[in-house]
């Protein structure tokens, strides 16, 4: 923890001269086997719920990129990077974070494995990648996976949130509704609905052609971004979400009860559609499918879809104070560890803004970490410590210039 929040970077290589600890000796913890990782990560969950769990929590998921040069890394590939807002070579986590009263924190995190890496056994050896672990799964199946290890682990949580990335995933959503956990999810402008009940069912045969055997609705579905446009000025909803740093925020909606089908089900699905607006603007922002109870209003449906903002806050305070993405580590065991150590730092840092916040309302990650960066016990460099870091740093570099001028001529 010295490391993660007196360090200049928290990788090993910066950490380890903080701590004056090698940093080999630091990777070989992050790949070692003595230390119970599975219980390190249970734990933190568990403390989290005591912390944050409950009936109005909500479970947020969502992925974080994270670039990278070279292809040895756990998952490395050109895929899309959320941060970079472009596709680019990197690694990307799936992450759960859970949210209470404008508190939360990450309680898991799963590396992303492409397809072409889970098929190539040879690639997946080198990066420690477990046999149990190389085969291919959506992101989406990561996700719904996290969401049953959270109700495993006993995390406490009324709903859970995720972005269009995942609403988009017909059987995501169903896959959630069959936990019986509630879901505020984004959806594509493309998603169809029904505003009448289709009535699934097989057509009478004529006795003319072949008989029919597929489900075929009895009404017409339409896409939700036309829908949007039907709609008068008058059915927006103006809703007070929350409180932020510049006074309230508010919000325009629509709401409307739709059904939903997937062409295969006996029946359709009963859920609520939001679509949301800025206020001073005519641009859509979200729109949400929710299988919250039909009864549930407006505004509390509004309060739960505008919680996804604090994972993506959560992702933000994790990658400048407690190092989320500086590490330098390629097996797919070092990933998931450092990932499990740097949740540990941003619980310790959430228990420290609810416990002083309040005497200090407005306190931050930066300013806990920069209050911790001063009282926690500081190596004491002399000149001759100095002139040693700065030496192994230059033959770091130096051993950097010359196996990539060695690459480059094995390319020739």
């Amino acid at each position: 923890m010295r490391g993660l929040f007196q360090s200049e970077r928290a990788n090993m290589l910066r950490m380890g001269e903080v701590n004056e600890v090698d940093h080999q000796a630091m990777q070989h913890m992050l790949t070692s086997n003595a230390i119970d990782w599975v219980g390190f990560r249970n734990q933190i969950a568990y403390e989290t719920n005591a912390l944050l769990g409950g009936t109005e929590a909500i479970l947020i998921i969502d992925e974080s990129g994270f670039a990278k040069k070279g292809e040895s890394s756990a998952g490395v590939g050109r895929q899309w990077n959320g941060r970079l807002g472009k596709v680019d070579n990197c690694q990307v986590g799936v992450f759960a974070s859970l949210c209470s009263n404008s508190m939360a924190s990450l309680i898991d995190a799963r590396l992303y494995l492409p397809e072409h890496w889970a098929n190539d056994s040879e690639r997946c050896k080198k990066a420690a990648i477990p046999d149990s672990a190389q085969h291919y799964q959506g992101k989406s199946t990561i996700a719904l996976s996290m969401i049953e290890t959270a109700l495993q682990r006993g995390v406490r949580f009324g709903y859970v949130g995720v972005d269009g990335g995942y609403g988009k995933d017909p059987a995501f959503l169903r896959g959630i509704d069959s936990l019986d956990c509630t879901f505020v999810a984004d959806v594509h402008c493309r998603q169809m609905v029904y505003h009448e009940d289709p009535k699934p069912g097989i057509p009478t045969w004529n006795g003319h052609g072949k008989q029919p055997k597929h489900l075929k609705a009895q009404s017409s579905p339409i896409r939700v971004d036309q829908w949007v446009s039907k709609q008068p000025d008058t059915a927006w909803w103006r809703v007070q979400l929350r409180e932020g740093e510049k006074g309230a925020l508010e919000a325009e909606y629509l709401h409307a009860l739709v059904w939903v089908w997937n062409g295969a089900e006996e029946q359709a699905h009963r859920w609520h559609l939001l679509v949301r607006r800025e206020v001073g603007t005519n641009e859509v922002s979200h729109y949400c499918l929710s299988n919250a109870p039909l009864e549930t209003p407006l505004q509390k449906l509004a309060q739960i879809q505008a919680q996804r903002f604090f994972i993506e806050h959560n992702f933000h305070e994790a990658k400048s104070e407690c190092g989320m993405s500086d590490y330098q580590v390629r097996r797919w065991d070092a990933w998931h560890h450092h990932m499990a150590l740097v949740m540990l730092a941003t619980l310790f840092l959430v228990k420290q803004k609810i416990l002083g916040r309040k005497q200090w309302p407005m306190l931050s990650f930066n300013d806990l970490v920069t209050a911790l960066a001063h009282m926690l016990p500081r190596r004491q460099l002399t000149a001759e410590d100095l002139a040693g870091i700065i030496h192994k740093r230059h033959q770091r570099r130096l051993s950097a210039k010359q196996s990539s001028a060695r690459q480059k001529v094995a390319l020739e």
